[in-house]
């Protein structure tokens, strides 16, 4: 199905606004990080007890929330979970004494509730978590950057990676610019967009590889201008289709997986634009100095 007919657009004459809407993206998001002291952990890295509490009642969230600070959970999320009747709550005290439990009680006031569930991660185990995590997501660019490597070849592979670093560094931003906290269904996320926007840019590439044969003769700018609009359509209606799922996820999914499927949003958004404004451009300035330096020689 093509839902837009063959067009002419001369996406790399746009290549110097997409670089400085991204740069400045980059930068945004960097000096958040900077001036928050880091990217907001949640406990799956920090450490903490979260708590599933289900009331008889649906509870004042505001009043739970002053009553936790009140009794020492200073620290404290306090989030709606699937019901309004149900609470998650989240905190960095590690503690199942029965002084902690006695203060937890005394927050949840009169309440009538019943505890179904109760979650301690230590700051050792929160470490290595945070580590994994940081390995996963390299482990995985470096079998990408290999896997393109050996399928097209390494200018190719470099603008791919190039692509998804600038989709994972501007998720990440975005996320510290709304105070949202990374934990493990983030990085879960990060995984998923490096894979959703490495099957884009593939489709480019491998429509780039056919028209250099189709096109011997016309300029590299010219040949990948051409594959990005027979592209384009494909490209569209893909992303539409993916947001319209992951925007259902983000409206009704509820709070447990909000962050996740914002996550998503964002990475398609970002992901469609990075395969076109970032990934190419970045091969073709690197395939056009590789043959500067052929014919210099």
């Amino acid at each position: 199905m093509r839902i837009i007919k063959q067009t002419n657009i001369n996406f790399l004459k746009q290549k110097t606004i997409a670089f400085g809407i991204s740069l400045a993206l980059i930068i945004a998001g960097l000096a958040s990080i900077t001036m928050n002291g880091g990217l907001g952990l949640s406990i799956d890295f920090t450490g903490g007890t979260v708590i599933q509490v289900l009331f008889e009642k649906a509870p004042d969230i505001t009043e739970i929330r002053t009553n936790l600070e009140s009794n020492g959970f200073g620290s404290a999320e306090v989030i709606e979970f699937g019901s309004p009747n149900e609470l998650l709550i989240k905190t960095d005290i590690i503690e199942n004494t029965e002084d902690a439990n006695q203060k937890l009680s005394s927050a949840l006031g009169n309440y009538k509730y019943e505890i179904r569930r109760v979650e301690m991660v230590g700051p050792k185990i929160g470490s290595e978590l945070r580590k994994d995590a940081i390995y996963a997501i390299i482990m995985a660019l470096i079998g990408i950057m290999i896997y393109i490597w050996f399928r097209f070849d390494r200018y190719y592979a470099v603008g791919s990676v190039a692509a998804l670093v600038h989709d994972v560094f501007i998720t990440l931003g975005i996320f510290s610019l709304l105070s949202k906290d990374i934990d493990l269904s983030i990085i879960a996320a990060l995984l998923t967009i490096v894979g959703y926007s490495l099957n884009d840019t593939i489709v480019v590439f491998d429509r780039i590889r056919e028209n250099i044969h189709k096109h011997s003769k016309e300029r590299l700018e010219g040949v990948v201008n051409l594959s990005l609009n027979e592209t384009l359509s494909r490209t569209v209606i893909t992303s539409l289709t993916t947001l319209i799922v992951v925007i259902v996820l983000l409206l009704l999914g509820g709070e447990v997986i909000h962050n996740f499927a914002f996550a998503l949003t964002v990475g398609v958004f970002v992901g469609t634009y990075s395969s076109i404004f970032v990934a190419s451009p970045v091969m073709i300035h690197l395939e056009n100095k590789h043959n500067q330096k052929l014919a210099e020689k």
